[in-house]
């Protein structure tokens, strides 16, 4: 799973028939700072109606983004799951018991 920011919307006149009412995202992959870009931007559909600026967790292994959007038999590599809405990070314990 990646951060990613949500960068704009893709419009496809044509797509596989399985993809058909499904929303397409540009998405940019980005490091926990959430603004320092990680890669490429890449198109994700969208599972959670998440929109330009947003910060979400996205999946990027084929199975899993095929059964987030529900459907299990696509030709789908990367889909958005989740928006995020607060990060925290929490400083671990080096000690040991």
């Amino acid at each position: 799973m990646l951060i990613a920011r949500v960068i704009g919307d893709a419009v496809a006149t044509m797509k596989n028939a399985s993809h058909e009412g499904q929303k397409l995202l540009l998405v940019q992959p980005v490091q926990l700072d959430q603004t320092t870009p990680r890669g490429d931007a890449v198109l994700a559909v969208d599972a959670v109606d998440a929109g330009p600026g947003d910060l979400v967790l996205m999946v990027t292994e084929g199975f899993s983004a095929m059964t987030a959007v529900g459907r299990p038999d696509s030709p789908i590599d990367m889909a958005v799951i989740g928006v995020i809405d607060h990060v925290e990070f929490v400083e671990a314990d080096a000690t040991t018991d």
